[in-house]
């Protein structure tokens, strides 16, 4: 699998992620137990936790919403959080990494390996031979 460094900055995200987690934290029927953070190429940071209600959506889609709804398309790097994940993090669900690599098949993601390293590598390396956009917008694995 492919490699990149994890940076200072990367740990960040994971402190924003975490962030954005305890920030959700709520009493009732709202089970938020992943955080995520979203860094567009830009530098802009997007939050998002999951949201386990009728239907549930995935810290990640809820990230990558709020990004697109900022007008905001072009992704860096993305990480998701869960205090009892392997090192405290969350790597991204099958549906998420289909959807990461729809929006930003160059985006990094931060996760645990099989030794509870934390590394950082492309949703690519995650997802082999996934359904990827033709430059006409179509879908084309």
């Amino acid at each position: 699998m492919r490699r990149f460094e994890v940076t200072e900055e990367d740990k960040n995200l994971i402190a924003e992620a975490y962030s954005a987690l305890e920030k959700a934290r709520v009493p009732g029927n709202f089970f938020h137990t992943v955080g995520c953070c979203l860094k567009a190429k830009d530098g802009t940071l997007y939050h998002g936790v999951n949201c386990d209600c009728i239907h549930g959506s995935c810290a990640e889609f809820i990230a990558v919403g709020a990004a697109v709804s900022d007008g905001c398309h072009e992704f860096d790097t993305i990480v998701s959080v869960h205090p009892d994940g392997p090192a405290g993090l969350f790597s991204p669900c099958g549906n998420c990494r289909q959807m990461l690599m729809e929006y930003s098949p160059d985006i990094k993601v931060i996760l645990a390996d099989e030794n509870n390293e934390i590394i950082k590598t492309t949703v690519s390396e995650l997802l082999p031979l996934a359904w990827t956009r033709l430059p006409t917008g179509d879908l084309m694995h």
